[in-house]
């Protein structure tokens, strides 16, 4: 699967990782509605962090479609509420 981190980089990851990524979306749209954007700037760092640490770097170069896309760690709530659809920060990922 490859991820986007927005305004980063894409990186390949294992699909094994989808349900971590997913429980961490989870938690990071439960802070977008308690407004608490600490703990969502933490979610997301989280997220991020999950994907270098697991993931393969792709190469700038390479063009590849993203099948998930992750939001900036610095995203502020307003952003969130934009982007949020229901699902969370990042749509569904099938598992």
């Amino acid at each position: 699967m490859i991820v986007r981190l927005m305004g980063e980089a894409q990186y390949r990851v294992d699909d094994g990782l989808a349900d971590e990524l997913n429980e961490l979306d989870n938690q990071a749209a439960a802070a977008v509605e308690a407004n608490d954007e600490d703990k969502l700037h933490s979610q997301l760092e989280q997220m991020a962090a999950l994907v270098r640490d697991r993931g393969e770097r792709l190469d700038d170069a390479e063009l590849a479609s993203s099948e998930l896309m992750i939001p900036p760690t610095d995203l502020s709530l307003d952003e969130a509420r934009e982007l949020f659809s229901g699902e969370g920060l990042i749509p569904d990922i099938p598992t």
